[in-house]
């Protein structure tokens, strides 16, 4: 196994990270390239962009690594049903190419094809308008498998300054607004119209997923994001004749009173709280406003209790994977982030909790806008770890597989076990 010593060091290449790593399949390890490069748009492909049959860009919690709001595709899928999330990415930061070539969507590097992918197919509803005269896909976007509801576009951690470092929410949450008239807060009336309209499409989708920013407010922290939540969610179980339908909350790390409240009132069936970085010193300086409200150590002690909640393989925890690496506070070498990143998830699994990674996208409208995410090799050994403690502890992750979410390459895992 390769040992990475430093930021110096020669990083390997596609074709040898697959060569020595050959516990990951093919198409992960180039969906994790592809999330960590991101990718741009030839003519030829955007030609071959259908906007009645393929889903463009639109309502999102953060913003894309140019900085734009353009109708340009989703994202794309693999050959295996792979999802992949990704951001356009200009010319100059070494993207993968996107290209259509003799009747194929590709993907390309320095002119080389890599492999076939296809765009995200559009759901029906994506052109209707709610009761009320708004656009669907401004209350419920989608993934292939997932409708993704984002109740609130705003974080309150953000009124004092003290959002998270990677994270462009707010700014975001202006651009949208500004040009797309996207609200910053839905109406529980009209998401329970949406996800109607929705399930009329049988067979399109396995599960919903809520996820918004924080809300400070309350008789006791967060009781209002909490009470929004319910609201948000006894609407969407209108449309369901059980009590629990397919769902998951990726919100903030709640009191077992609030999530008990959760489970008990709504169909809500899995929970999620992203502590972001699995290091206390990092974490306070990255996430200052999740430090100052919650703290390190009880945020992962809140994930640990929700498991007497929700149940083992039904609560995880997400990770921006390479924040760990930012500069100036972070590990120097990639070798001693990967361990202290493994042991801290090996201590959430042993209690039931799993920890998922996303690719950290240094996205310009963040506070780490010019720094550089962390290698090929990296983002395949984290894959690789926190597999290997799902396995090790037995926690299915169906809740965040590639199905229901495909933002995870080391949930992907899941499905070849």
């Amino acid at each position: 196994m390769t040992i990475i010593k430093n930021e110096a060091q020669k990083e390997l290449t596609l074709d040898e990270v697959v060569e020595q790593y050959t516990e990951i399949p093919r198409l992960i390890a180039i969906k994790i390239d592809v999330q960590r490069r991101g990718v741009h748009y030839t003519d030829r492909a955007l030609s071959a962009a259908d906007e009645s049959l393929h889903q463009l860009r639109g309502a999102a919690l953060f913003g894309s690594r140019d900085a734009q709001i353009l109708p340009l595709p989703e994202s794309l899928i693999l050959r295996d049903g792979t999802t992949v999330l990704t951001d356009p990415v200009p010319v100059e930061q070494n993207p993968y190419f996107v290209d259509y070539i003799d009747g194929k969507l590709v993907l390309t590097d320095q002119d080389k094809v890599i492999e076939e992918v296809d765009y995200w197919p559009q759901p029906n509803f994506y052109h209707e308008k709610t009761k009320s005269g708004i656009p669907m896909d401004h209350i419920v976007t989608v993934r292939p498998q997932r409708l993704q509801v984002m109740p609130s576009s705003y974080c309150h951690f953000w009124d004092n300054g003290n959002g998270c470092k990677y994270c462009d929410i707010v700014n975001h949450l202006k651009q949208q607004t500004s040009e797309l008239g996207i609200s910053a807060k839905l109406r529980p009336e009209d998401v329970r119209e949406v996800i109607g309209e929705a399930l009329k499409q049988p067979g399109r989708f396995s599960s919903i997923c809520l996820t918004a920013g924080s809300d400070t407010r309350g008789t006791e922290a967060f009781d209002e994001e909490v009470d929004y939540y319910i609201k948000i969610l006894k609407a969407i179980g209108d449309n369901f004749t059980t009590k629990k339908f397919p769902s998951q909350l990726i919100a903030t790390a709640f009191t077992e009173k609030q999530l008990t409240r959760l489970y008990e009132e709504t169909g809500l069936m899995s929970y999620t709280a992203d502590i972001e970085v699995l290091n206390e010193e990092l974490f306070n300086w990255i996430c200052p406003g999740k430090a100052e409200w919650i703290g390190y150590k009880e945020w992962k002690n809140r994930l640990i209790r929700a498991v007497d909640i929700f149940g083992r393989g039904n609560v995880n925890t997400g990770i921006v994977s390479g924040i760990e690496l930012a500069k100036p506070n972070g590990f120097t070498n990639e070798e001693e982030a990967l361990k202290t990143t493994l042991e801290e998830a090996e201590h959430l699994a042993s209690h039931g909790v799993s920890t998922v990674y996303m690719v950290w996208i240094p996205r310009p409208k963040s506070y780490f806008r010019d720094q550089k995410n962390a290698s090929l090799e990296y983002y395949v050994r984290m894959a690789i770890g926190l597999n290997d403690l799902r396995k090790k502890y037995k926690l299915p992750t169906d809740m965040d597989d590639y199905r229901r979410c495909g933002n995870h390459p080391d949930s992907d895992l899941s499905r070849i076990l």
